[in-house]
């Protein structure tokens, strides 16, 4: 394994990181509220970070998207790569590429996803959806929703035909609930002509669901319609719909699954730096009894057991995106980066929020807004209670990669 960046991919990642630091600001961001940053999403795609990602692979992405969870970033930067521009170059058919990806490569075509387990979304037969997804995140900004049927079959569905209705909830990003009745879908990696969604996207829309996440849109009741956690998607997938990055082949439907664990699992690496970063600044800074609190063995403890939390993350989404950068299989990893995505996740955030004593419990302050990124992604990632049970059917069964 080497996880050394490519002159490409560190080039990116400069870049990333200065974008986000510029624009991305306290001031900012509490303007925004949950609601996405329009100027900060133009200026990526702008400075073709967006597009960039065809090239610089999975770990370019996780790289990109450690540094917008470092500043919190209100841009949809992880959905539209996974959902929209990873998902439509691996499972797209030639036409699909040609007419969708330069559109989310320069931000005017946004994609979330809701990826959801079987019986969420069904198909007629006449070629149209109907179902109901509760939660799909930055719907509002999205024109097009990667959605999965109960036959796991991916499907594209542009907001503009569907009905869209905003979501209230206690979470760094919008949300929205989407209803299918009887909508026209464009079936991934269909031939022309096989569904509906063709010529051109809306342009203008500039805001992708960011939260969209981690694969598996669980859509039961109370649970988040983006989770990345699959373990109620059981049943075959279409032969002819493979990924092309493992022997044996990976349906399109567990590529994506997987892919969107390990990009919101980066994120969560970024997040989490970010938190222990303020709480490092923070506890040398403030002083009690004439000494720093950093001074203080407790408080060291805590933040080193934060910081190996942190390096746990970034270390096992590199290897799970590496893997699948290189070809080899990576469903296990995936299932590895998003059980320490969720479980260190919220125990570093927890950690960074705590180590700021009172002024942690202050909803105003940047810290507080780095708690809520870490608890929605872990709850997005399934919670890792859920990820760990299915990465043990998934030893049990014997299907684990080498």
């Amino acid at each position: 394994m080497d996880f050394t960046p490519t002159e490409e991919q560190t080039a990116a990642r400069d870049l990333a990181a200065r974008i986000f630091g510029d624009l991305s600001t306290h001031e900012r961001l509490t303007a925004a509220g949950t609601g996405s940053d329009a100027e900060l999403w133009k200026e990526l795609c702008a400075a073709g970070l967006v597009a960039a990602v065809a090239d610089i692979g999975l770990l370019g992405l996780v790289l990109l998207l450690e540094e917008q969870g470092r500043t919190t970033a209100q841009v949809p930067f992880a959905a539209s790569c996974v959902y929209g521009l990873l998902a439509v170059t691996a499972h797209g058919s030639g036409e699909q590429r040609e007419r969708l990806l330069p559109g989310i490569g320069d931000g005017t075509v946004v994609v979330s996803g809701a990826v959801s387990g079987p019986g969420a979304v069904r198909e007629s037969a006449s070629g149209r959806l109907s179902g109901v997804l509760p939660v799909v995140p930055w719907l509002r900004d999205a024109t097009h929703v990667l959605v999965a049927d109960d036959r796991r079959r991916l499907w594209l569905v542009r907001t503009a035909e569907a009905v869209c209705e905003p979501v209230e909830l206690t979470a760094p990003w919008s949300a929205g609930r989407l209803t299918l009745d009887g909508t026209p879908g464009e079936r991934l990696g269909a031939p022309a002509g096989r569904a509906d969604v063709s010529d051109g996207a809306p342009a203008g829309r500039a805001d992708v669901s960011e939260g969209a996440s981690a694969g598996r849109a669980d859509v039961s009741e109370g649970a988040s319609a983006g989770r990345a956690d699959g373990s109620e998607a059981a049943g075959g997938a279409d032969a002819a719909e493979t990924a092309g990055h493992a022997d044996p082949p990976v349906s399109a439907y567990d590529d994506v699954l997987a892919t969107a664990r390990i990009a919101f699992a980066g994120l969560q690496a970024g997040v989490c730096a970010g938190s222990l970063a303020r709480a490092v600044e923070h506890t040398n800074a403030r002083e009690q009894f004439g000494r720093p609190l950093a001074a203080k063995q407790g408080v060291q403890l805590r933040a080193a057991d934060a910081y190996m939390d942190t390096e746990a993350i970034r270390v096992t989404a590199y290897e799970a995106a590496w893997r699948r950068d290189e070809g080899l299989p990576y469903a296990s990893h995936a299932l590895t980066a998003a059980w320490w995505a969720s479980e260190a996740g919220q125990r570093v955030v927890h950690a960074g929020q705590h180590l700021h004593g009172g002024t942690g419990a202050d909803l105003e302050h940047p810290v507080h807004r780095h708690f809520l990124w870490g608890r929605q992604l872990d709850a997005y990632l399934g919670c890792g209670s859920e990820v760990l049970q299915e990465l043990g059917e998934l030893i049990v069964s014997g299907e684990v990669e080498t």
